[in-house]
């Protein structure tokens, strides 16, 4: 099927490619909003300020030239620390119900928002950008319907890792995962975030939740009011219809069930991010599978786990180490 994206994001390791291509488009401006992002050419080694110095020592010339065809073309420029991109397009640009494709497999982060985003090559990002329509065929459905609450040490981030527990690395392909029920409600904008930016290793097309409060919220925090109005006013369009999640059967290829208030942290690995071990049974997990378990080193933060949500509970268990070290 063909699909006409509103946005387009490139990080700066595919835009290259992407921008030298656009360039013999014969274009003057791109088609539809698009902003390329500098952060996958830093490389997290020392600190952030030895870090970015070492980035802008190395990549000068690319940072330069994206710099240069951005302003050319009309596309917004993130300049190297300004933030990882999925993070930046969750605060600035996602939307509920917009779609968008970027150059880089964690895009479906903005399903937290309410977006259909989903990550693409260069090829695809050029064809949009020079105003063509994007092809692809069209996914399978699959439900995830979240009843009950979250409680104790359980995150959002527990929801994706028992999902890639059963879905395994493959059982997403070619499919949209939806998130669903009360339980989808009960969770922050930013957690949504992270579920669905994971969907990336299960396969998935995509993942989405349906427009709540939460988002409204988040889209005011951001500075974002008129688009929370927006939203408000066609919000029952944003999310799924009450007799669809009556019956999810009948609309979705597959419908799995996760109870939050039974559900306990996880952990996923090694070697597969589909190995999914409560907490609870790591220990005699491990010594039956020979797993090391000394834990020598750590790195909190990612572009799949930029919420101040989740940086927080991964801070407080290694301060807790420490201290206890």
């Amino acid at each position: 099927m063909d699909f006409d994206p509103d946005r387009v994001a490139m990080q700066d390791a595919t835009a290259q490619m992407a921008l030298l291509q656009f360039m013999q488009a014969g274009k003057k401006k791109v088609a539809v909003p698009s902003t390329v992002h500098c952060d996958h050419l830093i490389q997290a080694r020392i600190g952030a300020t030895a870090d970015l110095q070492e980035a802008l020592n190395k990549s000068h010339e690319v940072f330069n030239f994206l710099e240069s065809v951005s302003n050319k073309y009309g596309i917004g420029f993130w300049k190297p620390g300004a933030g990882i991109i999925h993070q930046v397009v969750l605060e600035n640009y996602a939307f509920p119900g917009g779609m968008m494709i970027g150059t880089d497999s964690h895009t479906v982060n903005a399903g937290g928002l309410g977006m259909v985003a989903i990550g693409v090559g260069g090829a695809d990002a050029v064809d949009v950008m020079a105003g063509m329509p994007w092809e692809l065929k069209f996914p399978k459905l699959i439900g995830v319907k979240l009843t009950g609450k979250m409680s104790g040490w359980t995150a959002p981030k527990d929801v994706i890792l028992k999902v890639a527990g059963i879905l395994t690395v493959k059982g997403g392909t070619g499919a949209i995962v939806e998130y669903f029920g009360e339980g989808a409600k009960s969770m922050s904008c930013t957690g949504k975030g992270t579920i669905c930016n994971m969907g990336a290793e299960i396969g998935a097309t995509t993942s989405t939740f349906g427009y709540d409060e939460s988002m409204e919220r988040y889209l005011r925090a951001t500075g974002r009011a008129d688009v929370a109005d927006l939203a408000n006013g066609v919000k029952e369009h944003l999310t799924g219809d009450d007799e669809v999640y009556a019956d999810p059967e009948k609309y979705f290829d597959q419908v799995i069930e996760i109870d939050l208030s039974t559900l306990s942290p996880y952990i996923n690995g090694p070697f597969t991010p589909d190995l999914a071990t409560p907490v609870a049974d790591m220990k005699e997990a491990s010594a039956k599978a020979g797993w090391p378990t000394k834990v020598e080193w750590g790195l909190i933060g990612s572009c799949t786990n930029s919420s101040y949500e989740d940086i927080s509970r991964a801070c407080s268990i290694a301060e807790d180490a420490l201290a206890k070290a």
